[in-house]
């Protein structure tokens, strides 16, 4: 029998590496997972703020004198975050009607930019009753 014969049989036939065979096969999977879960929380995050800048514009535009959109986007835009300043859209309305609208449409970040476009909008919607000056 050649020197080793036996070991280089027993060594075919033994586990050892298998733990990073299978590491390297599942690696892609994982990492697009976790990929695809902080895209979620980038939409979750986005919505939020929609909904919080919204909630600012009203109020602030129910309390303005003048020029209450005006006051009421400066607002809205004033709770975002720098990062979603560009693409937000802020509507203002409904003064004389009783109640002030806010409506921000933001479009969610994408981790990985340039490869795809988000395709889901986030909007957020807020209303305040408007205040009776005297």
């Amino acid at each position: 029998m050649p020197y080793g014969g036996a070991r280089a049989r027993l060594r075919l036939r033994s586990d050892s590496g298998q733990v990073a065979v299978e590491f390297l096969g599942m690696a892609p999977t994982i990492i697009v997972t976790l990929v695809l879960m902080w895209q979620c929380v980038l939409l979750g995050y986005t919505f939020t703020l929609a909904g919080n800048a919204a909630d600012e514009g009203a109020r602030v535009g129910t309390a303005a004198t003048g020029d209450y959109q005006g006051a009421c986007e400066r607002a809205a835009l004033g709770a975002l975050p720098g990062a979603w300043h560009g693409d937000a859209a802020i509507d203002c309305g409904g003064r004389g009607s009783g109640y002030v609208t806010a409506t921000v449409h933001l479009r969610v970040p994408v981790l990985l930019p340039g490869l795809i476009g988000f395709p889901i909008p986030v909007s957020g919607h807020a209303a305040a009753v408007e205040e009776v000056k005297r």
